[in-house]
């Protein structure tokens, strides 16, 4: 990766801008905050521009007419990162330059939406950094996570949960949801955990053994 300015290093936080379908901006204002860096993937840059939101970090292969002096006079203090290697997606580039700063925790948006392969790719590349990042991705409807072997949070009663496996996720135990797992297995193709739901109010609780399983908290 080239670097065109000084590194910039906000803090433990880091909110992605991927080049899919636009979120309410309400939505992504929300998660914005001073110790969070800001990055934009490539072309995303041209409709971050024109919102409000002050960027510190574009990353890309730029190879689409990428004017580099606009950029800069708009946003004085923006890191331009050149990453061309066509072997990995703008993700997960972003994703490797987000580890070398050592920041922890990524909220990821517009990864969703239109092109459905780059949805499929943005999902399961997630896995590959399970043990180096705790990466979330929030669109207008959902809010998707990869879960560790154990999880607990508190949600809402009715709140909808689904779990979803990617291939084969073994011993899953639920508590506070409508249609508990007791030690069961869950495939893709076969055997999925879509439209499950909290049971009252408090801490819902998400074992399993073995497989990568996400968790989507999604709305109509």
């Amino acid at each position: 990766m080239a670097e065109v300015q000084n590194s910039i290093h906000k803090g433990s936080l880091a909110i992605v801008i991927a080049n899919g379908a636009t979120c309410s901006f309400n939505l992504l204002n929300s998660f914005i905050s001073e110790d969070a860096l800001l990055v934009v993937l490539d072309a995303a840059l041209k409709r971050v521009a024109e919102t409000s939101l002050n960027p510190h970090v574009a990353l890309g292969d730029f190879d689409a007419g990428f004017d580099a002096g606009f950029y800069l006079e708009k946003y004085p203090h923006l890191e331009i990162v050149a990453a061309p290697d066509q072997n990995k997606t703008d993700l997960e580039k972003a994703f490797d330059y987000l580890i070398e700063k050592e920041i922890k925790t990524v909220y990821v948006f517009w990864a969703t939406g239109k092109r459905s392969d780059h949805a499929l790719a943005n999902l399961s590349c997630i896995v590959k950094y399970r043990n180096t990042l705790s990466i979330t991705l929030i669109d207008d409807h959902s809010k998707i996570q990869l879960l560790d072997k154990k999880y607990s949070f508190w949600y809402a009663a009715n709140t909808c949960l689904s779990l979803m496996p990617l291939g084969k996720v073994t011993g899953i135990s639920t508590k506070n949801l409508l249609y508990p797992l007791n030690n069961e297995e869950l495939t893709s193709g076969y055997r999925m955990g879509n439209s499950n739901s909290v049971v009252t109010d408090g801490i819902v609780t998400i074992e399993h053994q073995s497989g990568d399983l996400l968790l989507m908290e999604c709305s109509d």
